[in-house]
């Protein structure tokens, strides 16, 4: 018998995604292309994923600087580095084993960078304490919310351990809780209101789960992905609320916080919101808030950094916790250094300072920029309407798609924003998600693109789309 028959069911179905069906897809149309097949475009423009760096935008100076002085530290020597890049890579080195990236850390990260983390998120939070013994470092946030769902999920319960996940969410975090074992309870977010969380809404699907489960979990994403959407203060005091009434831990994921750039828009940790609540509810409710390199200004994706801070949690539970860390050894020392680099930049005065800053804002102008860009193409399109961007890397447009163009799908037995989405790429090059891979209502469609990529891209990705969509509508109309 082929070993392949004896894979666990759980792994068996996380094979050949419609992600998967376009990506592969994506990539022979680019050898095609390099081996002097004709069409109609010169190359892919592959606005399906997160990489900032993939998307044109080049590294910030100051972070490339400093990790390779301690990846290798003869460029200490180097008198073209700023003063201030030595003294944090000699910082740095100083506190690596040996003086070396090379060598273990403790499980849960450096300490000296766990406490400049920590003194991050206390100047992020106004003041909120924040102790190095209550987080951990990653490699990235996915990592750590894994680990937590271990914690969490009970599979050898006859009753199952349910999560509660919003609608859209990104497609990864669903496969995680499917390895795991775990009931999906889905939420809907409020499209009509600019992808808004609604209590209602989780009271009903907490409801409707505990026929099947025991939901023990919300998680959060905060903010959207891909929707683009921030919670209001008062939002996420409602849900903190819900949790302590319905005893619920809370899972928040903030890897977007440094990306909010809506008018009069302003990240809430759920960390700060929930210590400025009665003393009843601060000290019971438990969270778990995860941050990480990939969805920062940093847009460092390969390096594989990200944290994850515990709050009331049982001394016991974070032993186990700290236990399951140690078995992979320890984070990546290259990640935990830029996660030491994201939490404490350089400050007005520092040598690198004036560069760091042209840089950072550059990058959030392009990204403002581009959504604004985006909204007006969508806006002279039939078939098409976007709730406005307030936060993130993603937009997470609808799609009106004429009956005819439903039936043409169903016919081939595809989701019909997957088969846009195919086409799309075939006839114009342009790669973007469905959004059947993130969740959504009944009848509605939607694809997701990335808005942080140099403008000429995203002009360039913007006309493929509205020539594609404008003879699609008229195809089916």
């Amino acid at each position: 018998m082929s070993f392949l028959k004896e894979i666990s069911p759980l792994v068996m179905n996380n094979f050949l995604s419609g992600t998967d069906v376009l990506s592969r897809y994506a990539a022979q149309i680019t050898a095609e292309i390099q081996q002097g097949e004709r069409r109609n475009y010169n190359e892919v423009l592959d606005l399906s994923s997160g990489d900032l760096h993939r998307g044109g935008i080049k590294p910030i100076t100051f972070v490339r600087q400093v990790l390779a002085a301690c990846v290798y530290p003869a460029l200490l020597e180097d008198d073209s580095l700023p003063l201030d890049v030595k003294q944090r890579a000699q910082s740095l080195l100083r506190e690596c084993e040996g003086g070396s990236v090379g060598s273990y850390t403790d499980s849960s990260g450096l300490a000296k960078i766990k406490h400049c983390v920590s003194q991050f998120i206390t100047r992020r939070d106004g003041g909120v304490p924040s102790s190095p013994n209550n987080f951990f470092i990653n490699s990235g946030s996915q990592t750590a919310l894994m680990i937590m769902l271990k914690l969490l999920i009970r599979s050898e319960d006859s009753c199952r351990t349910g999560v509660l996940i919003p609608v859209p969410t990104y497609a990864s975090f669903t496969l995680a809780l499917e390895k795991q074992g775990a009931a999906i309870i889905p939420y809907y977010l409020c499209e009509e209101q600019g992808w808004t969380l609604q209590v209602e809404e989780l009271r009903k699907a907490l409801h409707t789960g505990r026929n099947t489960c025991n939901p023990v979990a919300l998680y959060i994403c905060n903010p959207g992905n891909p929707t683009g959407h921030i919670q209001s203060r008062k939002s996420i005091e409602e849900v903190i609320c819900f949790a302590a009434e319905e005893r619920l831990f809370i899972l928040a994921d903030e890897v977007c916080q440094s990306l909010v750039y809506g008018d009069d828009t302003e990240f809430y940790s759920y960390k700060k919101v929930l210590s400025e609540m009665g003393s009843t509810i601060s000290s019971t409710v438990e969270l778990a808030s995860f941050n990480s390199l990939s969805k920062s200004f940093m847009g460092e994706c390969g390096l594989r950094g990200g944290y994850v801070e515990l709050v009331n949690l049982d001394p016991a539970v974070k032993e186990y916790g700290r236990r399951l860390l140690s078995t992979r050894s320890c984070p990546p020392v290259v990640g935990q250094i830029a996660l030491d680099l994201m939490a404490d930049p350089p400050k007005s005065g520092d040598p690198s300072f004036p560069t760091f800053s042209e840089e950072v804002q550059s990058i959030k102008n392009m990204i403002v920029k581009n959504t604004g860009r985006i909204q007006e193409v969508f806006a002279e399109l039939p078939g098409i309407s976007c709730q406005p961007l307030k936060a993130g890397f993603f937009v997470f447009p609808c799609l009106h798609f004429p009956p005819k163009a439903i039936q043409w799908a169903k016919k081939r037995q595809m989701e019909p924003d997957m088969l846009y989405c195919l086409h799309l790429l075939e006839e114009t090059g342009l790669h973007v998600r469905p959004g059947c891979e993130y969740g959504q209502r009944k009848d509605s469609y939607h694809i997701r693109l990335f808005v942080a990529t140099q403008e000429n891209i995203m002009e360039d990705a913007l006309q493929r789309l509205k020539m594609f969509h404008m003879r699609f509508m008229k195809e089916f109309s």
